[in-house]
């Protein structure tokens, strides 16, 4: 068994190499299994890293990559679909709800970018609540601040007194 002092805590002998291991990487719901892994853990500290000399490290970053790639793009069929049924054409939506460019809702259904998560809370909420639109649209106006506030002018002139 190899054994090393550990390079995070200083612990010694507590970096012990292990072979054969399998992780799950989880992202947004989604799973992938990466088997036959190689590397260094510390038994006391608990941190540790991949086999330089294997190729474990590429193959866990790579399927961590795939997920989020898969993570994407199944976000933005999501918000494609949300925005058809809410009967949007993209340029609306973006005016509507995202304030960002067209190119950039573009790329969020397409899946080569990740919205930001407010726009992806915001349209599953008016996927669930598609009535809500409407009082979207109406704030969106600013019509609700309307008479909101007021100001009063004052042009008398105060002497200050000093104390």
């Amino acid at each position: 068994m190899k054994v090393k002092n550990c390079y995070i805590c200083g612990a010694p002998d507590a970096l012990h190499y292990f072979e054969g291991r399998s992780e799950t990487i989880r992202v947004r719901g989604m799973e992938r299994r990466v088997d036959n892994l190689s590397g260094w853990e510390c038994h006391v500290c608990g941190d540790g890293f991949w086999d330089p000399d294997t190729d474990s490290a590429d193959r866990y970053g790579e399927a961590g990559d795939e997920l989020v790639i898969a993570a994407q793009k199944m976000i933005g069929a999501e918000m494609k679909r949300i925005r058809r049924k809410l009967h949007l054409t993209q340029k609306e939506a973006v005016e509507l709800l995202s304030g960002g460019g067209h190119n950039a809702f573009s790329r969020y259904e397409r899946g080569e970018l990740l919205p930001p998560k407010p726009l992806v809370l915001l349209m599953r909420l008016l996927d669930r609540h598609p009535h809500l639109l409407a009082d979207a649209e109406v704030l969106a106006e600013g019509a609700d601040m309307r008479g909101a506030f007021t100001y009063t002018v004052n042009n008398d002139a105060e002497a200050l007194k000093a104390s």
